[in-house]
């Protein structure tokens, strides 16, 4: 992977221009899976940019997806 490939891939959800649609299917489907693991609820209603940044943090809580 090139530099600008692995820069592209890391960009800030925050800076996404589809940001702000509907998380997809498969962001809650995964979300539901850390909030359980995590002991907290799954939240609902988030945004691409929203759901992105929870998975992060759930990631981080759980150990899921941390090398």
């Amino acid at each position: 992977m090139t530099d600008q490939q692995q820069n592209s891939a890391q960009k800030d959800p925050a800076d996404w221009t589809t940001g702000d649609e509907p998380a997809t299917g498969p962001q809650e489907s995964y979300l539901h899976t850390l909030a359980n693991e995590a002991g907290e609820p799954a939240p609902e209603g988030l945004t691409k940019a929203e759901a992105s940044q929870r998975i992060d943090e759930l990631q981080q809580k759980t150990g899921r997806g941390v090398s």
